[in-house]
């Protein structure tokens, strides 16, 4: 547990497990719904967070755990949304699983598929709730990948991709043929699994393009913004240049940080109340 996320829950959040609310110091109080089922698989579920307060909600976040696309939990950023929780209370969470690719199993369009069935469901309860329906997706390193290539992408299934407000990139792959890119560490798997080839698609657009977020955005991509360590070897500072170019070309709204340290640094202590304040400056300003 990082230490910021552990002072941060035991100074100001109050959890009953018998209700499942959570009660921040300043009053403000969510509901909590767990491992809500949106598919038939064991991994398609999500946790759910509704503030007390629902006339106020100006739409949802989706957090999306990153793993390498083939492992991670939803229960990785399970603090890191609290923290969220905290600085947006006019806002609702999601914390989603997916179905995690493996040897058998490809990641597209499982993953982004998952993605949007989980969103349909979300879609579904603020239609009862009466909530605005907006969707910001948050994810990091797998995650963050996988949410700009749901919010960007236009050939796999995504009935809510309009009505994503905005993504916060973390240490996300932009750019998967980029040469940089083929120095990590698993990037065989990633050759191989990324993409199922027997799935049909445009004929004039190859399997390398298709998994590229920066392939897709032009003039309607969402409003981004971006986060990227300044000694990450994992996923290089190179990729946000890439990402920043092209945002820029179309004229995407957009807005991209360097953080020190590397790949897993973004939510320690001194670096996470900065990612999260700077979200809140971006969506100020995102229409």
């Amino acid at each position: 547990m990082k230490k910021y996320v552990f002072l941060l829950f035991i100074l100001t959040i109050f959890l009953s497990c018998n209700d499942k609310n959570i009660t921040f110091k300043d009053g403000v109080s969510f509901k909590i719904e767990e491992n809500i089922s949106y598919g038939e698989n064991t991994s398609q579920k999500l946790d759910f967070y509704l503030p007390q307060n629902k006339d106020s909600i100006k739409g949802i976040f989706v957090l999306i755990h990153g793993g390498g696309w083939k492992a991670g939990d939803k229960s990785n950023l399970t603090y890191f949304t609290l923290s969220l929780m905290e600085k947006f209370p006019d806002y609702a969470f999601a914390n989603i699983n997916y179905r995690l690719a493996d040897d058998h199993s490809f990641i597209l369009p499982t993953q982004t598929d998952d993605i949007d069935n989980a969103l349909e469901l979300l879609a579904k309860k603020s239609e009862e709730l009466k909530l605005n329906p907006k969707f910001i997706l948050i994810g990091n390193s797998a995650g963050a990948h996988l949410s700009m290539l749901y919010a960007y992408n236009r050939i796999f299934e995504s009935k809510h991709r309009t009505n994503v407000k905005a993504v916060v990139n973390i240490v996300g792959p932009a750019d998967l043929t980029h040469p940089d890119f083929r120095n990590y560490s698993d990037y065989s798997f990633v050759e191989k699994k990324m993409i199922d080839a027997t799935q049909p698609t445009p004929t004039d657009i190859t399997n390398i393009d298709i998994p590229n977020p920066v392939f897709w955005i032009n003039e309607n991509t969402p409003a981004t913004i971006s986060f990227y360590g300044n000694n990450d070897q994992v996923i290089p500072l190179s990729q946000k240049k890439i990402l920043d170019s092209v945002l820029n070309k179309n004229k995407v709204v957009n807005q991209s940080f360097e953080f020190p340290g590397g790949h897993l640094d973004w939510d320690n202590e001194k670096n996470a109340p900065i990612i999260i304040n700077r979200i809140d400056e971006f969506l100020k300003h995102t229409k």
